[in-house]
């Protein structure tokens, strides 16, 4: 993938701040009357990849609320980190298509701020931890990524190549595209009084829609800039494939148990992050018809 592009202005580095201290509490006090089941799926959310358990809680329970802990001003990234370099030219080139195909629907897009951690840091939905992976938390509109997840993909997922992280970060600006459209909300919403198995189904109608809209960026993108060198679509495509559900239980020597999928399985992982890069159109992403 090419990665000569405009660094966004939108990066956070807060990786030479130290451990913030603390584990990651549930607050368990919010979510009264909510089911063990519920609790373990956002704990296996966590687990497996890209999502404070909080924020899969919140989904269960609109009451759900967090203070926003921490926020620290941008500051320049080393001139020799060149991951942390391509990470912010893949979030400024997300804010390219994204500005463009909301002014293009008579709407203004609102960028996200990416925030570099190492180990555990603060966030508005909770302590957030390297071994969740990446994350998107609504409440203060920031993605969390921890740049060790990249050699996780390499050597747990087996799922190298730089457009693969690229796919990492667009999908979590996915999330971010359905915060704004009030896809979110709305998933939160059709989840209230549904049984477990139900509302795992909405989430992972949630995560297949993230999936589209990373490949929506990876389409509009290549058209506008040629991004996209040879590899680089199986390189994406591998990594979905690498962290479906179906994958992870297997490789981690469970049954697969489809009621208890939070983000699809990895034929499903493909299929839409292949609609979304045929296609670029948002509304072929409607994975809640």
């Amino acid at each position: 993938m090419r990665s000569d592009g405009r660094e966004s202005d939108n990066v956070e580095d807060r990786r030479g701040e130290g451990d913030s201290g603390g584990g990651f509490r549930l607050p368990f006090g919010n979510f009264r009357g909510m089911s063990i089941v519920a609790i373990l799926a956002a704990a296996g959310a966590a687990y497996f990849f890209d999502i404070d358990p909080r924020l899969v809680l919140s989904l269960f329970d609109s009451g759900s609320r967090s203070e926003v802990q921490h926020s620290a001003p941008a500051k320049p990234i080393p001139a020799n980190d060149k991951q942390a370099k391509f990470v912010s030219v893949v979030l400024g080139d997300t804010e390219d298509v994204w500005r463009e195909l909301f002014r293009s629907s008579g709407k203004r897009y609102s960028d996200p701020k990416l925030v570099l951690f190492r180990g555990q840091t603060p966030t508005a939905c909770g302590k957030g931890r390297a071994a969740m992976g990446p994350f998107y938390c609504p409440a203060d509109q920031k993605i969390y990524i921890d740049l060790s997840f990249y050699d996780e993909m390499k050597t747990r997922y087996r799922a190298p190549g730089d457009f693969a992280q690229a796919y990492v970060i667009a999908h979590e600006v996915g999330h971010h595209v359905q915060n704004l459209m009030g896809t979110m909300r709305r998933v939160r919403t059709l989840q209230q009084g549904k049984s477990e198995a139900e509302a795992n189904a909405l989430s992972v109608k949630l995560e297949l829609q993230a999936d589209c809209l990373a490949g929506v960026w990876g389409h509009h993108a290549d058209k506008a800039r040629k991004i996209i060198e040879g590899g680089d679509i199986e390189e994406a495509l591998g990594a979905a494939s690498a962290i479906g559900d179906d994958t992870l239980q297997k490789r981690a020597g469970g049954t697969v148990v489809p009621e208890s999928f939070t983000h699809g399985s990895s034929a499903e992982r493909v299929r839409w992050f292949k609609k979304g890069l045929e296609s670029g159109d948002v509304q072929s992403c409607d994975t809640l018809r």
